[in-house]
Formats: C-alpha cells, structure tokens, sequence
C-alpha cells in the first residue's frame, strides 16, 4: 500500500478543513492575509496557553500532574493553525520542506559559529 505524503496530506486535509469553515487562503486580499495571519497567531498563542496549562508549571501548588495526552492534542492544534498560516502566505508542504531544510543549515552553522551575534543576512536566501 503506498502511504500519501505525510506533510502534503496534512496540508490536504488543512485546506479542505479551512474550506468548509469558509476560509479560502488561495483567493485571500492582501488585507485578508493580514487577518488571518493575525488570527491565527492568536490562536496559536492561545494553543500554546493550553499546552502550558497541561504540564505542572506552578511550583506552588502540589495538585498538578502533566497530562501528556492533553499536550498532544494541543500540539495538533498548533499544526492545523501552522498550516493555516503557511497557506495563507501561499506556501505549500513542499515550500515549507525547502524552507525548513535550508532554515536548519543556517541554525546548525549559528552553532558551529557560536551564535554570538545576529546576522540578519544569513536567512534572506530562503
């Protein structure tokens, strides 16, 4: 049995989701854009309050316990938002692939260089 690709099928199944909620991020104004791009960061802010939320981060209380099936669910959740915002700016999985790819050789060459200061240059060709 061929298996779809796994990031593609994700970026499928996110376009046909944001469809059905009447989003279409390939048709978006550019005022639109800035919307959603907005929106969505604010979701995922609130996803990463969630996810927060699911590992005992208060010292002070002795009631928490990590709920590790909880951080799951919402690290999906800021997948389908990741996703959403990736299609809004018009990338597709294997836009986000090329960027990730090229993004990581820049972060292992920071750490091979010692990062000791931002060079804003070295990001501009992906």
């Amino acid at each position: 049995m061929n298996n779809p690709d796994q990031l593609r099928e994700l970026f499928r199944m996110q376009q046909a989701l944001n469809a059905r909620i009447g989003v279409h991020t390939d048709t978006l104004t550019e005022e639109e854009k800035t919307k959603w791009i907005l929106n969505y960061c604010r979701a995922m802010g609130q996803e990463l309050a969630e996810l927060t939320d699911s590992v005992p981060w208060k010292w002070w209380a002795k009631y928490q316990k990590f709920d590790e099936q909880n951080a799951r669910v919402e690290v999906v959740d800021l997948f389908h938002f990741l996703i959403s915002m990736a299609q809004v700016l018009g990338m597709s999985a294997d836009d986000v692939f090329a960027a990730y790819v090229k993004k990581n050789e820049v972060n292992f060459k920071r750490q091979e260089t010692g990062y000791t200061a931002k060079d804003h240059e070295d990001s501009k060709h992906i």
